[in-house]
Formats: C-alpha cells, structure tokens, sequence
C-alpha cells in the first residue's frame, strides 16, 4: 500500500479551508493514518524543499511554509500519491482546473495552499520529516471495504 505525505499550507489556515480540502480526500477514499498541526522551522523547510535549493522560487517557498501553522498529514490507498496529486490540481494556478482543490482555492502560485508528495519515494522521505514512525497508524475498517 503506497503512502504520501501532504500538507495543508498557512493559507489553508488562514481561509478556514482545512476541512473542505480533508473531505476532498478522504471521499477518494484514501485513508489518513496521520495528521499534526505545526510550525515549520526553515531547518525542516530547507530539508522538505532540498531538491529546489538554488532556484529563484527556492526562498518564496521556505518563506511561505515558516509564515505559519501548518497541517502535516500522511495518507494511505492504491495509488495515492498520483491520487492525492490529481486532486490537488496542477502547482501553477493559472493551469489547476476547476474541481481540484488548487483550481478551486489557489489565487497565486506562490501561495500553492497544499503540497503533496511528487512520488512515492518522495513520499516516505517528506514523510519521514514530519512524522515519527509511532505517529502514523494504519488502520482498517471493516465495515468500508468498497473502495
């Protein structure tokens, strides 16, 4: 079973999104094994955002996830990194249709209010940044074996 890591950035917060965008996901029918609220040092924003380091939105980016709470979650389902990232919409938002949830909610590109792992590779690693292995609990639940 794949996993990836998202979070709900401080604009999320800030417009009183956090459970539009959780329902969105969860009506997928991915499951979440994982959720925490935080702060994001720009120690932990360096290592999240490693592979960008050197290019000009690099900064914005750190910036922006240290401006505020955060919402960490780990989710897990058949393909979940290509569907969390299929729900999420395309990064520029001039290209997120409508029905994602950066198509729907996101005004500036800059200001991408979710991230979501790129791969599942990706996905262990963010993962492993935000989240300790006690802190992500599996579950199953009989009664919703449809999806």
């Amino acid at each position: 079973m794949e996993r990836c890591f998202t979070m709900l950035k401080p604009g999320v917060l800030n417009r009183r999104l956090v459970g539009e965008v959780i329902s969105r996901i969860e009506r997928k029918g991915l499951q979440l094994i994982g959720l925490k609220m935080l702060t994001v040092t720009p120690e932990v924003a360096a290592k999240h955002y490693c592979e960008h380091e050197g290019k000009p939105f690099y900064q914005t980016l750190v910036d922006y996830i240290t401006s505020g709470p955060v919402i960490a979650m780990a989710w897990q389902g058949d393909d979940c990194v290509a569907l969390i990232r299929k729900l999420a919409g395309c990064t520029m938002v001039t290209d997120a249709q409508p029905g994602t949830i950066r198509g729907d909610f996101c005004a500036h590109t800059s200001h991408n209010i979710i991230h979501a792992s790129d791969s599942p590779e990706n996905g262990e690693r963010e993962l492993a940044l935000y989240f300790s292995p006690d802190e992500l609990i599996p579950w199953v639940d009989e009664s919703a074996r449809w999806f």
